[in-house]
């Protein structure tokens, strides 16, 4: 099975995060942390600042790893880093997602996430900076 390297931006501000929902592709209108693909010679903290420029023209602080999910989808193994992020600079604007949305630590679970960001769902509403 094909593996997938992606990063993804758990953009945290005024103890909200950031989700956005998907606008094209086989996951259209699930929702998920922005991110992307990492490329040939790329860290994932660099794809992942590079990814967020170009979809939502905004630079980001990447900070603390917060997790590694590993999720099997049926035609592809996902190995997402997910890191917690803030905004440097930029307005957060949607390329190429059709919504977003901030979400308070109780509101968290009023989106249908993909399934690979549902198991980041819980250590959320644990963490900290969701206070």
């Amino acid at each position: 099975m094909k593996t997938i390297k992606v990063a993804a931006a758990i953009i945290v501000h005024n103890n909200k995060v950031f989700a956005t929902q998907r606008g094209y592709g086989e996951f259209k209108d699930g929702w998920e942390f922005p991110g992307g693909k990492v490329e040939p010679g790329e860290t994932s903290r660099e794809a992942l600042a590079r990814e967020i420029r170009e979809e939502l023209d905004t630079e980001i602080v990447v900070g603390d790893l917060l997790e590694t999910v590993e999720y099997d989808y049926p035609q592809f193994h996902l190995s997402m880093d997910c890191f917690l992020c803030t905004i440097r600079s930029g307005d957060l604007v949607l390329k190429e997602h059709e919504a977003a949305r901030w979400l308070a630590r109780e509101q968290l679970d009023s989106v249908d996430w993909l399934p690979a960001d549902r198991s980041l769902i819980a250590k959320l509403k644990k963490e900290d900076t969701l206070a």
